[in-house]
């Protein structure tokens, strides 16, 4: 469904009007397409605050991760207002002069006094960033043993949530946090992804990096046999509910990439469900996945090479109020959108269908499961439950299997289920978020893809919200 207010506001008269009354003015975002593949602006400005105890190898691994945005690379003489290359900077910056993205690494820093480095560094420069553009955060894991690094580095955390909230014009705002033992070269994928259009409703985020899995090659070792076009060339791809909606997209997206996707949704959907994966030259596989042999069925349909994707994305909604809901509602939810997910993950996992190395599971949460929502006491507990299973599954599926698994949990984004939705509530939905717009079924599907890639081996046990940083919930 059209977003009218958003058009509206992006005309001359409605930019005028809504900024002398105060109301939101959305930026349309820029998304990718093949004509954009890559951020507006003249180059990625990578900054220092505290040189890390291995700054040598740290920073030459961070600029070679930063490169594979396709962007040039600029890094800061320290000088306030002054980048290598001579790049413009300031609030008369033209567009084409602006920075693409600033990304300030942090992993160094260990005290409250070292955190003044982030206001010195980006106070200057904030207003240099082109619009749409992204600001990305690296810090370390706090330490436990270290209260004064583990207060430091939490400080992040809550700068960066609040910058995104700040820097509005369609900009975003991630902490990337580098666990114990990960480099800068295990966060490629994920600095590719940040710094991309793809990661357009993506704000306010922390993202943690770690080893990757076992029996997985490097990041930086699997992007480099990598079709960047590509990356899921030969690969094969599962994901559920794909008859329409954010399914469909993320079947499409992950076609788009390479993947031979296997189309599943409910039998009753099998005319839209055969439409979709003829168009992305897949195959149909129509099934309930609450049947107690959905597992079974689906590795039975596999082909020969095993499954490299799984993408847990069916589910239902049957929302009232506890007091005026009935058992059945409650029980089909959490049958389809939470145990249905347990025993099918638990029986590919089990039967090595999900291949070693490559295997990626990606489940879909919601903001309802982390800020609830009235009448949905039921999805919001499916929900919720999808988390504690990426958590607890994820370690032991990485060291079992080689397989990750992540999550993405969707705000408010655009689809039939949405517009059916009364207006007043259609119109909160969309504006309560640093965006000020509901997303698209593609800004999962981006996320989804991302998580899938070969070369996110170190990205496991994260739920990534894909909610434009929506105010609930935070």
């Amino acid at each position: 469904m059209a977003d009218r207010y958003l058009h509206w506001t992006n005309t001359r008269p409605g930019r005028l009007l809504s900024r002398r009354l105060g109301l939101p003015r959305p930026l349309p975002l820029h998304r990718w397409s093949a004509a954009r593949p890559v951020l507006d602006g003249a180059d990625i400005l990578h900054l220092t605050a505290v040189p890390p105890r291995d700054a040598g190898a740290h920073t030459k691994e961070l600029r070679a991760a930063l490169e594979g945005s396709g962007l040039p690379v600029r890094t800061d003489d320290g000088a306030a207002g002054a980048t290598a290359g001579g790049s413009t900077t300031g609030a008369d910056a033209r567009p084409a002069d602006r920075h693409a993205a600033v990304v300030v690494d942090a992993t160094g820093v260990r005290t409250t006094a070292e955190l003044r480095r982030l206001h010195e560094l980006l106070h200057p420069r904030l207003r240099s960033v082109a619009e749409c553009g992204r600001l990305v955060v690296l810090g370390a894991r706090p330490d436990d043993a270290d209260h004064h690094q583990a207060a430091a580095q939490q400080a992040l955390e809550g700068f960066v949530r609040s910058l995104a909230k700040e820097t509005g014009g369609g900009r975003t705002a991630q902490l990337l946090r580098l666990a114990p033992g990960a480099t800068p070269a295990d966060a490629e994928s994920t600095l590719r992804f940040l710094l991309s259009p793809k990661s357009a409703y993506v704000s306010g985020q922390v993202i943690e990096i770690g080893p990757p899995a076992a029996g997985a090659p490097s990041s930086s070792e699997a992007a480099a046999g990598l079709d960047r076009e590509r990356p899921l060339q030969g690969r094969t791809a599962l994901v559920t509910g794909s008859a329409r909606g954010i399914g469909a997209s993320v079947a499409a997206t992950l076609a788009r990439d390479g993947a031979h996707v296997l189309c599943l949704d409910v039998p009753q959907a099998g005319d839209e469900l055969a439409r979709v994966a003829e168009e992305l030259g897949g195959t149909a596989l129509p099934l309930d996945i609450t049947a107690d042999d959905a597992g079974e069925r689906i590795a039975a349909a596999l082909p020969p090479g095993g499954l490299d994707v799984l993408v847990h994305n069916a589910g239902i909604t049957r929302d009232r109020k506890l007091a005026n809901m009935k058992a059945e509602r409650w029980d089909q939810v959490l049958e389809v959108n939470l145990a249905s997910v347990l025993r099918t993950t638990d029986r590919l996992l089990a039967g090595e269908a999900l291949n070693r190395g490559t295997g990626r599971v990606v489940a879909t949460a919601s903001i309802a499961g982390i800020a609830g929502n009235v009448g949905q006491t039921n999805y919001a507990a499916s929900k919720a439950g999808i988390i504690g299973l990426v958590r607890s599954l994820a370690p032991r599926a990485a060291a079992e299997h080689g397989v990750t698994v992540n999550a993405v949990a969707p705000g408010f984004i655009e689809t039939k289920m949405t517009a059916a939705v009364p207006f007043f509530i259609r119109e909160a939905g969309r504006r309560m978020n640093s965006h000020s717009q509901g997303g698209l079924p593609v800004d999962v599907a981006e996320t989804t893809a991302w998580l899938a890639s070969p070369a996110s081996s170190a990205v496991n046990g994260q739920v990534v919200r894909v909610c434009g940083q929506s105010l609930l919930g935070a």
